[in-house]
């Protein structure tokens, strides 16, 4: 079997960000042909040419520069630039059954890991070699157990067909969409996605998260007119005042009874100068609710807010969601055939909420609305820190608990 945590070490040691996972596409590419998978990569999978959300030119080519120079072949290098780092998998077993596909995602998050002494990765020497970028998310265990999972399953003794998803952009909630897009689900009867950790303690399973919540992502730019402060404000635009009427609106939009929802602002840039009205001014935000109903409606309502703060300040304003996932529930069958498989490994808890959102869950939605089922499902993992801070870190111990139990899923084909 794939050594899961060496594999994990050496991609925490290298993390990279969402539509940049270049050395990591490369790395799941070489090594599902040489198991002898069906591999498609690159823009095989999907275009990604203007995609919302997609990282700046300059972050592109950097990123491509840098695979370069940690050893990644040119070959690979040019078929996973431009934000091109979707892999997916394909195996046939030796006897017939339901096609199951599995995600596994790759990215890492813009955030500096701890040099503390008592953080493992960095004691042991493989914390992140990629200043301001790190694995907090778990995403580099779960592309361990992908591999891992792939190499078990080589052997063919299972029934049916797998198809492997790995995914770049889960962060920002940008991956999955283009994938469903492209036929990723095309003609699959069982999808699932599992996450580490998320408060779950090592010797854990939850074959149903429950709190998948449904979100969108904006970035928003306002361009107003610069003037001299003090000279002529009158004859400004003030794009930073717009943006920051929005941001105050925003965080009061009421909330809804009966529904889990969230508001946050978590960037906002402008002007050059305390005595330059701002010319432009830029945001991020995003909206959470545990139901695509509500979620749609506080969007919507989120989109007014922005808008109007423009036209009080007349400035112009641009309005792009750059990434989205839906609300989702584990289908009672996967649970089922989650829990069975479960037996002897861990203690198992029915379910467990991941109070997050995953675009996973628009992978799930296309496979339930063409029939099939789907499931979300979380392996315990103790950490030093929560997800998304500079002290995360998986338990290695847990990644081949996770890599049996989806072995025996998928052999068990009781879906």
């Amino acid at each position: 079997m794939t050594d899961a945590a060496a594999v994990r070490r050496d991609l925490h040691a290298h993390p990279e960000l969402g539509f940049t996972e270049i050395r990591t596409a490369a790395r799941v590419d070489t090594a599902l042909r040489s198991l002898g998978w069906t591999v498609r990569s690159g823009s095989e999978v999907f275009d990604a040419t203007g995609l919302p959300g997609l990282p700046e030119a300059s972050v592109l080519e950097h990123s491509a520069g840098r695979a370069l120079a940690e050893g990644v072949p040119e070959e690979l290098v040019a078929r996973f630039s431009g934000g091109h780092t979707a892999v997916v998998a394909d195996l046939h077993g030796n006897r017939p059954g339901r096609k199951v596909a599995l995600r596994f995602d790759m990215d890492a998050l813009p955030i500096t890991e701890t040099s503390a002494d008592d953080h493992r990765p960095h004691r042991q020497g493989f914390a992140s070699g990629h200043p301001g970028v790190m694995h907090t998310c778990g995403h580099d265990g779960h592309v361990a157990i992908g591999l891992a999972l792939a190499a078990a399953l080589s052997t063919r003794d299972f029934p049916g067909s797998v198809r492997l998803l790995f995914q770049p952009a889960e962060e920002g909630v940008r991956g999955a969409q283009p994938m469903v897009a492209a036929g990723a689900c095309a003609d699959v009867d069982v999808l699932l996605a599992i996450h580490l950790a998320f408060g779950l303690p090592s010797g854990l399973l939850a074959p149903a998260a429950t709190e998948l919540i449904a979100t969108s992502k904006y970035l928003v730019r306002f361009t107003g007119r610069e003037a001299h402060a003090a000279k002529a404000p009158e004859q400004g635009r003030n794009a930073l005042l717009a943006a920051a009427t929005a941001t105050l609106n925003l965080h009061a939009l009421p909330r809804f009874a009966g529904a889990v929802t969230r508001v946050n602002v978590g960037r906002l840039q402008a002007g050059v100068a305390a005595n330059v009205i701002a010319g432009a001014a830029e945001l991020a935000y995003e909206t959470r609710a545990d139901t695509a109903e509500v979620a749609g409606e506080l969007a919507r309502r989120a989109e007014l807010v922005v808008r109007a703060a423009a036209e009080m300040h007349e400035v112009e304003v641009e309005l792009i969601r750059t990434g989205y996932a839906t609300a989702a529930t584990t289908d009672p069958a996967v649970a089922a055939a989650l829990t069975s498989a479960a037996g002897g490994l861990a203690e198992v808890y029915a379910t467990h909420p991941l109070g997050a959102s995953d675009d996973a869950s628009l992978l799930m939605r296309a496979v339930q609305e063409s029939g099939g089922v789907a499931g979300y499902a979380i392996v315990g993992s103790d950490s030093p820190g929560p997800p998304h801070s500079p002290r995360f870190d998986v338990d290695e111990e847990v990644l081949p608990v996770a890599v049996s139990w989806l072995e025996r899923a998928v052999q068990g084909g009781q879906w």
